[in-house]
């Protein structure tokens, strides 16, 4: 896949992923936060914790064949050192902000169909805790 469709595939994964998790009660606060030593692609506030979302999304076209869509995860793609490179800059974040609630780091794996628009999400909460 090229460049310029890759990235307009993970643009409109996280405007997916945004929608899904305010339909699930989260508030986004920010995205696409950069910083020299990592990225956070979506920050959200649900029951009081931050969130700090790591989005990634797959284009059903680039799977090929249907017959491994239902198999296949894009969250499950996110590796422990994206995932602790993630954890890292949101530490960092909120020590910037001097905000001392409870965080965490999420990941939502988003599979779209660019045809016609549709897509399935799935939340996985807590990632790094998980893969640690």
């Amino acid at each position: 896949m090229e460049e310029n469709a890759r990235k307009q595939v993970g643009q409109t994964g996280e405007d997916i992923a945004c929608q899904f998790l305010e339909r699930k009660g989260f508030r986004i606060v920010d995205r696409n936060y950069r910083k020299p030593w990592g990225e956070i692609d979506i920050i959200a506030e649900k029951d009081g914790t931050v969130r700090f979302v790591e989005v990634k999304a797959v284009s059903r076209e680039s799977l090929g064949d249907g017959s491994r869509e239902m198999d296949y995860r894009p969250e499950e793609m996110v590796t422990p050192e994206k995932l602790r490179k993630v954890a890292r800059t949101a530490a960092l974040y909120m020590e910037n902000k001097k905000d001392k609630r409870e965080y965490q780091v999420d990941v939502v794996g988003v599979i779209m169909d660019m045809a016609t628009k549709k897509a399935r999400c799935r939340l996985i909460e807590q990632a790094l805790e998980d893969n640690l």
